[in-house]
């Protein structure tokens, strides 16, 4: 699902009869943001893999265990504690569930770029696949008790909760 993040209507290529949450108005971030959850095993993974095919450095990575990105998961009406999807967010746009993977893959590159070709699938299928993945991720592929640690070369593209 894709809406802007200011205050304009839904975007029209939500599905009909189902309302997009406008949220509160925002500056945009310069660069993309790739919500994640940081203590899941699948998701830390695609975040890796999304380090080593990218065309240039230009993503923020934000754990959904952050402040920040707790904030960011509330204000596109996912729970923080118990997200169904992550989010990509570029100028403004937001970009989750199967729409979220499409648009990531114009971030990496040839062939990884090729996933855009998903979008020819219905938007309907391509979510009800993406949330059998999501709804068992833990469950497949494992938990962490932390959250992901990047190492020094891209901590500064991070944003982590605070450890104690």
């Amino acid at each position: 699902m894709c809406y802007h993040t200011g205050m304009s209507a839904p975007s029209p290529t939500a599905p009909p009869n189902i309302a997009n949450p406008t949220p509160p108005a925002r500056a945009p971030s310069p660069a993309p943001v790739y919500l994640f959850d940081g203590v899941c095993v699948l998701c830390s993974a695609a975040v890796a893999f999304t380090l080593r095919h990218e065309r240039a450095p230009r993503l923020r990575f934000v754990a959904i265990q952050s402040a920040e990105g707790r904030t960011l998961a509330r204000d596109h009406a996912i729970d923080p504690d118990n997200p169904h999807s992550f989010l990509y967010i570029d100028q403004g746009v937001v970009a989750q569930q199967s729409d979220g993977v499409i648009a990531l893959c114009r971030e990496l590159r040839w062939p990884w770029r090729a996933g855009v070709a998903l979008a020819i699938v219905p938007r309907a299928v391509r979510d009800w696949l993406y949330d059998r993945v999501a709804l068992n991720r833990y469950a497949w592929f494992g938990k962490r008790e932390t959250c992901l640690v990047p190492d020094a070369a891209t901590r500064a593209r991070f944003v982590l909760p605070d450890t104690p």
